[in-house]
């Protein structure tokens, strides 16, 4: 289906970023089979909380120590402090070492293959399967996929890897929301409440 600026800002979505990911998220849909109003409704209510309204395209990894710990546990237990104050990339790399096909925390990959994309994709193997499936050079130019049209493909690939038009399907959106989102299940009332404000827009 087509996603015309005014149905995304029906959906939710600013004008702006209505006007910049119309294109490019209608053609990721088409290309990966997200193709009725409740896949499109439960990709964009997802994707509205993961990247902040569409206006997030990279992880936000500055942290307070507190929160650092809450959010990475073991990871950080002893160092949060001297982490924090290191900032965003020394948090990366500690945090995302050894992890995702990542290397050390020497290796820059935590840093490298942080979160991006409208649904964050993390780590060396998911950029590289990413890759893959969507023909683009995410390993060599990670970058990429927090450009609109890369946000956009990269999302609808992960969306239709996980299975989730079928869930989608039949409104299962807890389901929905635990694969995206992991045992955390962060922010589910707010994904389900932009999915169905965007089911609405579309039906």
């Amino acid at each position: 289906m087509i996603l015309s600026i005014p149905t995304l800002i029906a959906c939710g979505l600013q004008p702006t970023q209505a006007r910049a990911f119309a294109e490019p998220l209608s053609a990721a849909c088409a290309r990966f089979g997200i193709d009725t109003p409740r896949r499109v409704a439960g990709l964009i209510g997802q994707c509205m909380v993961e990247s902040a309204g569409f206006t997030a395209l990279e992880e936000n990894l500055r942290y307070r120590p507190e929160a650092l710990v809450r959010v990475f546990g073991n990871r950080v237990k002893g160092d949060a402090f001297a982490l924090a104050e290191r900032g965003p990339q020394a948090i990366a790399n500690r945090v995302y070492a050894n992890r995702l096909g990542n290397g050390n925390e020497a290796s820059g990959d935590g840093w490298r293959y942080r979160g991006r994309g409208l649904i964050q994709i993390t780590g060396r193997d998911n950029y590289a399967a990413a890759a893959a499936a969507c023909g683009k050079l995410y390993l060599e130019r990670p970058d990429l996929v927090a450009q609109p049209e890369d946000a956009c493909l990269t999302a609808a690939w992960f969306w239709s890897s996980a299975g989730l038009n079928t869930l989608a399907d039949i409104g299962d959106w807890t389901s929905i929301t635990r694969r995206v989102n992991g045992p955390a299940m962060l922010h589910a009332p707010e994904r389900k409440a932009a999915t169905l404000a965007a089911l609405e827009a579309l039906a």
